[in-house]
């Protein structure tokens, strides 16, 4: 069988189905490299490699020196328009990589082996003779990458490497200590009154129908201080609202069959449960009024408000949580204390998981 670009050379048949190497598969006479050849020229490139190798380790450390000088706070600096802290730490990251990626390049075209070895397909099991065969390459292509006899490069991409884990680990930091309680508490508050989630305007019994879902809040997402402004604003009215959101449903009070310790959560048969799916946090308000069941949008899970809002399909695995209500001396509701269980998802440091 004759080599593309040597009619000369032949293969041997039973050579090619048994995996051996091919001595002459056509390639062009090797050429010596400068560094092959000239031992001056051969050190140049060691060391070019080895300060590619220092240079991203520099930068993998001004990444740390950036992580924590250029603090990004409420007024970040900035240089171009862009953020000063962030195009810092991307530059940093991202030449240590670059000058990594470079040097091995350079490493393996000025100063490993350049010798080509061909070889054609064989069996997906190996024998003992092609396995001692293999070992034996990997222990040449150790030896023709010259990292054993040569520390200098050896060692500047072990730094570079090692620094690297400066960039993967300090952003760590950013998450933060642990939730603690948070995730289990809400703004509600003995007192507070229930209002109507889009005008704020308390609610009265007398103004819910039997059947009737409202979409109701605490009352201080919609008070104001002395000076007009609101209390809560911002990413803190939001991070308030995703746990302190509720639905007001009103059922026959014979309908109703709740728990001994919730004979008392209800007022006039107005209960009061969170408004944030137990499965994945999604919000609840399909209502069907004859069989009092709601229904999450998302993952059609179904609870029964008249039974405690216990599930009855769906991977909820949680009744959602209610929320005790009682009426303040003007006849409005409000809650009389905040919820007795963490509202929404399960997360892993809850008990009752």
């Amino acid at each position: 069988m004759a080599v593309p670009g040597n009619e000369d050379a032949t293969l041997d048949p039973h050579s090619a189905q048994s995996g051996d190497p091919i001595d002459n598969p056509g390639l062009p006479a090797h050429r010596p490299r400068p560094t092959d050849i000239d031992r001056a020229a051969e050190k140049r490139a060691e060391r070019q490699v080895a300060g590619m190798f220092g240079l991203a380790t520099l930068c993998a450390l001004l990444f740390g020196v950036a992580y924590f000088t250029l603090d990004i706070g409420e007024d970040p600096d900035t240089f171009l328009g862009l953020g000063a802290s962030n195009l810092a730490l991307g530059l940093a990251l991202g030449l240590a990589l670059l000058l990594i990626g470079v040097g091995a390049v350079q490493w393996a075209r000025k100063l490993m082996s350049d010798h080509e070895i061909v070889e054609m397909r064989h069996p997906v099991a190996s024998s003992e003779e092609d396995r001692t065969a293999t070992l034996a390459a990997l222990r040449q292509g150790t030896d023709d990458s010259g990292i054993a006899r040569r520390p200098l490069i050896r060692n500047s991409l072990l730094g570079a490497v090692a620094a690297l884990g400066i960039p993967a680990v300090l952003p760590l930091r950013d998450l933060g200590p642990l939730p603690g309680t948070v995730l289990e508490e809400t703004v509600w508050k003995p007192g507070m009154r229930v209002v109507n989630d889009v005008s704020g305007l308390a609610i009265k019994p007398a103004q819910i129908q039997v059947g009737q879902l409202v979409n109701a809040e605490p009352a201080v997402f919609f008070a104001r201080d002395e000076e007009g402004e609101p209390l809560l604003e911002g990413p803190a009215l939001q991070a308030a609202k995703v746990k302190a959101a509720v639905i007001l449903v009103k059922i026959e009070p014979e309908q109703i069959n709740a728990l001994p310790a919730r004979a008392d959560w209800g007022v006039e048969g107005i209960l009061c449960y969170s408004k944030i799916c137990t499965h994945v946090g999604c919000p609840i308000s399909l209502y069907e009024q004859q069989t009092r069941h709601v229904l999450c949008p998302c993952h059609q899970s179904t609870f029964d408000l008249a039974d405690n809002a216990k599930v009855l399909f769906g991977p909820a695995a949680r009744p959602l949580p209610q929320l005790p209500i009682g009426l303040d001396d003007q006849g409005y509701l409000v809650a009389t204390s905040g919820f007795q269980e963490p509202v929404g998802p399960s997360f892993w440091e809850r008990g009752d998981r």
